[in-house]
């Protein structure tokens, strides 16, 4: 009588994109007001007015902000809604949604 062997079925993860943590950088413009970054980062990282206020005062200073510190599928999910989150309604030159990154800590 022989044995029919298991087969195991093994996910192999991409080594760039795992482990962590990752970054969500936030990058300055001219095109977004300090009230739509506030109400953006409560929203999207949920943030509380005065953790959104800090980023909102640091991107406009250092021109860059960390929003978020995390494994990578969160990270990318917080770069898509900011990526996603549209223009300014405040500025008439305000054409789209604020920069985001994803890097590697």
């Amino acid at each position: 009588m022989s044995q029919t062997p298991v087969i195991e079925e093994t996910t192999v993860k991409d080594p760039v994109k795992t482990g962590g943590p990752w970054k969500v950088v936030l990058w300055d413009d001219d095109e977004h007001t300090y009230d739509y970054v506030i109400e953006m980062l409560m929203e999207v990282c949920v943030m509380t007015m005065e953790q959104a206020f800090h980023h909102a005062v640091e991107v406009d200073t250092q021109k860059k902000t960390v929003v978020y510190s995390g494994e990578f599928e969160h990270a990318e999910h917080i770069q898509e809604l900011i990526l996603e989150y549209g223009p300014d309604p405040r500025m008439a030159v305000s054409k789209g949604s604020m920069s985001a990154t994803l890097e590697k800590s």
